[in-house]
């Protein structure tokens, strides 16, 4: 384990998930899917605050206005104002579908909202991604069917798409047009050792992709090429997500699961599912892209 990374709180989560610094309200933000709950850390008093929802939330992304959050909710788009608690729903998902959830996702360098499926039923290749655009509207990209999706993020330049199918052990990159969602040139960015599964991923300011190994326990930090640059190891066996917070970005938050582990195992090892902070060994952040155009808070 990197000394420096420790739990942020006694909180373990089944299943947390798309951690993101939310720099408007100074706080991470994330999602624990099992229990369909958002939660929000606060570093600066070190309190953690919870919200129930009532589907799972899979994946969200912040907008321009200081709490009000994009959320990917099982088989529905929806906005939501943590202020006041309003949900409203925007669109369905995959309605045709049976058996199939949102997963990972965050909004693209143009403020669209990027975010895939799964299927719960099975290893069959039917989830899509999706993009729900600035203005409203949901699109499929035309990149291939998956089990599981995930990984997804951005390069600095908006140009390149990251993503995997997480049982193939594989991250891809596409060329990506945030105006259009046009992909291209679909390729293997880097390949995982057997028994590993990428999960959650986020970029860092110098173009470095930076991905939560599932059963793997560690994160790892990829170079442009590929090449593993930097691996941060930790005392949980299910990475899920990994993001940079605090003001300067300089700081790591990496949320990890119990989902699907043994009882018995989950009180043998009790920092499984737990949400760890530190400083990584390189690197630094980027701002998260906001969904939608940039009006007054």
């Amino acid at each position: 384990m990197t000394d420096s990374f420790k739990p942020l709180s006694e909180h373990r989560q089944a299943h947390a998930e798309g951690v993101i610094w939310d720099d408007l309200a100074n706080v991470v933000r994330w999602t624990d899917i099992a229990t369909s709950q958002l939660f929000a850390y606060d570093p600066a008093t070190g309190r953690v605050t919870e919200e129930k929802l009532p589907a799972r939330v899979c994946c969200f992304a912040l907008t321009h206005q200081k709490g009000v959050l994009l959320l990917a909710m099982e088989k529905q788009v929806a906005r939501y104002d943590t202020r006041d608690g309003a949900l409203t729903v925007l669109e369905d998902i995959e309605p045709e579908i049976a058996g199939t959830r949102a997963n990972d996702g965050r909004c693209d360098r143009g403020g669209n909202l990027v975010f895939g499926t799964l299927n719960e039923r099975g290893p069959e290749k039917v989830a899509s991604f999706w993009r729900y655009t600035r203005e409203g509207k949901l699109h499929r990209l035309a990149l291939p069917k998956a089990a599981i999706t995930n990984s997804i993020c951005f390069s600095p330049d908006g140009e390149t798409m990251y993503f995997t199918d997480s049982p193939t052990a594989q991250i891809m990159a596409c060329d990506y047009d945030a105006a259009s969602g046009e992909v291209d040139r679909i390729r293997v960015f880097t390949e995982l050792r057997k028994g590993m599964e990428p999960d959650g991923s986020t970029i860092d300011a110098e173009g470095f992709l930076w991905n939560a190994e599932w059963g793997a326990s560690r994160v790892v930090r990829y170079a442009p090429d590929g090449r593993i640059d930097t691996t941060i190891e930790l005392p949980a066996r299910q990475p899920s997500c990994v993001t940079f917070a605090g003001p300067a970005l300089d700081r790591m938050v990496i949320t990890s699961a119990f989902k699907y582990m043994d009882e018995a195992l989950v009180k043998e090892e009790p920092r499984n599912g737990a949400i760890f902070i530190g400083t990584p060994p390189r690197g630094h952040g980027l701002p998260e892209a906001r969904y939608g155009d940039e009006v007054a808070a």
